[in-house]
């Protein structure tokens, strides 16, 4: 009989992790952004791959041009749609080796624009004294399951809590921020969804932002 097409075993561990990242943000609009994922290891690698939580495929690509000892490759997703979301990691490797590396730390990918804005603000106010703590209320009247908090800047954090309902329908969950400190830009944006669509969030807040005083 005919031979079949082969089969690549992927073995993971072998080498050190790489890092994982969205460029521009792990955060996309549905239908309007185009986003990249960028893989990258300061083990000079001669190829990655990336795999998606839930898939059977396995996205290879070949490093770019290493660079002052770091390696990297880029996986363009196109045109974003709920099933771009979810959660991603990648692997090195090497052209002569069927082992691959140990999966980079995991990056969830959220879609964003699939439903209407909850609102944002700081308790007791968003004027903060150096070193002091805040809580951001994240709500909605759409009674939400779970809200997203993202803190932008160089180092982009996110965080999720389950909404708690109040007795007036109103869905809202609360994040508490800090210290705060002034060599930091503290700007936010949350978003909502529901637990039957986790890929699916709504459009962002407007954005608030933190003054730091004293």
């Amino acid at each position: 009989s005919e031979r079949s097409d082969p089969l690549e075993l992927v073995v993971t561990g072998a080498f050190s992790k790489p890092s994982l990242s969205a460029l521009p943000s792990p955060v996309v609009t549905s239908g309007w952004s185009k986003r990249t994922l960028q893989c990258r290891s300061d083990v000079v690698y001669d190829r990655f791959a990336l795999h998606k939580e839930g898939g059977r495929d396995l996205l290879q690509s070949l490093v770019l041009q290493p660079q002052a000892g770091l390696s990297q490759a880029h996986f363009p997703l196109g045109t974003v749609s709920s099933s771009h979301g979810g959660r991603y990691r990648c692997y090195g490797g090497y052209n002569l080796s069927s082992e691959w590396s140990a999966p980079s730390d995991p990056l969830d990918i959220l879609v964003a624009g699939f439903y209407r804005k909850p609102s944002l603000s700081a308790l007791p106010s968003p004027v903060v004294t150096s070193g002091g703590n805040v809580t951001l209320q994240c709500g909605s009247r759409e009674e939400f399951d779970r809200f997203l908090l993202t803190k932008e800047g160089d180092h982009r954090l996110s965080w999720t809590l389950d909404s708690k309902r109040q007795p007036s329908g109103w869905s809202q969950a609360l994040f508490p921020v800090g210290p705060v400190t002034p060599s930091h830009r503290w700007m936010f944006r949350c978003y909502g969804n529901f637990e039957k669509h986790p890929q699916e969030w709504s459009d962002p807040s407007d954005p608030l932002q933190l003054l730091v005083s004293g």
